[in-house]
């Protein structure tokens, strides 16, 4: 289902009508169009790609999905590919929602898949008003900002799930999906960065003067998405580097174990040597002292549980069992 408004002089003016309309409101002067238009809806791409004179490299893009984020600067318009972010409960729930967008001189025309739901948006303009009164940028800026938060609060998600993993990973029993989490843990955060480090790139490029997208009114508004997107991909940074240390710290933490045990088993394995060992010279078949006679085999006895018990007792204050 497409969705359409019209803004005349900042204000709302009629949404929901037909995108065959969107000429017939662009030819009025002092109007701002909005289209949004599913990827299913190809056909009436196709005839809004026509009447704005699209580029047809653009609209393939558009089409084809799975862009990296980006903008790409045609002769009359932009074309901005960009990802909303939504996590679920879990790691492994990330859905990575493409926009694309085409960014004319009074339109915006949104391109997307099923995933996303522009209701957000629209909420965002209505209780913006100041900032949709500048036109197709201050439409854009809704928009980014939109995703720029999604990409924050993926991010946060993230954060609050490695805090986890660090209390289980220092508990004294762990859990058997430790392992799993930690892997899903930083294929998402892998997916996610994806989408999230490209965006300095392209609000550094919106920012231009050139591309007359950000007039002076909105240049404030722009800079706080770009300070917000250099403080989601520097949060990704580090937690990037986080999830590294929580492996390497897993890792050192099983070598630890495993030299625990192995010290242990060799302490025990000294301490029931000795026995063997005594029990194997009092056994052999020639003459000893105290052999055939019953003292000899107390003596024996006595030997094995002297040193059995200093071994012990050496191995106890050198923690080594």
């Amino acid at each position: 289902m497409s969705r359409t408004r019209v803004y005349r002089g900042g204000v709302l003016e009629q949404e929901n009508f037909a995108p065959s309309q969107v000429s017939d409101y662009l030819a009025e002067g002092d109007t701002v169009v909005w289209l949004d238009l599913c990827t299913a809806q190809g056909d009436e791409l196709a005839v809004i790609s026509e009447e704005l004179k699209l580029d047809a490299h653009a609209v393939e893009d558009a089409v084809s999905r799975r862009q990296r984020p980006k903008v790409d600067r045609y002769s009359d318009h932009l074309f901005l590919s960009v990802y909303v972010a939504q996590l679920g409960e879990s790691p492994e729930d990330l859905d990575l929602s493409e926009v694309s967008i085409f960014v004319t001189d009074r339109a915006l025309v949104t391109v997307h898949d099923t995933a996303f739901d522009p209701k957000d948006l629209v909420a965002r303009w209505d209780n913006a008003p100041e900032v949709v009164s500048n036109g197709v940028g201050g439409l854009l800026h809704g928009l980014l900002d939109l995703v720029v938060d999604s990409h924050f609060a993926a991010v946060q998600h993230l954060d609050d799930e490695v805090e986890d993993v660090e209390d289980v990973l220092f508990a004294e029993q762990h859990t058997k999906n430790l392992q799993k989490r930690m892997f899903a843990l930083r294929k998402t955060l892998v997916q996610l960065r994806r989408a999230v480090l490209p965006m300095r790139e392209v609000l550094n490029t919106l920012l231009r003067r050139d591309l007359h997208v950000v007039g002076p009114d909105l240049s404030a508004n722009y800079q706080d998405v770009y300070d917000h997107t250099l403080r989601a991909a520097e949060w990704s940074e580090s937690l990037r580097d986080m999830v590294s240390t929580i492996f390497e710290t897993n890792l050192s933490m099983q070598d630890h174990r495993l030299n625990t045990v192995m010290k242990k088993l060799a302490g025990w394995a000294a301490i029931i040597s000795v026995p063997t060992a005594v029990t194997g010279y009092f056994g052999q078949n020639v003459p000893y002292p105290g052999f055939g006679k019953a003292w000899g085999f107390w003596a024996s006895i006595a030997v094995m549980g002297a040193i059995g018990t200093a071994l012990y007792g050496l191995f106890r204050k050198r923690d080594w069992i």
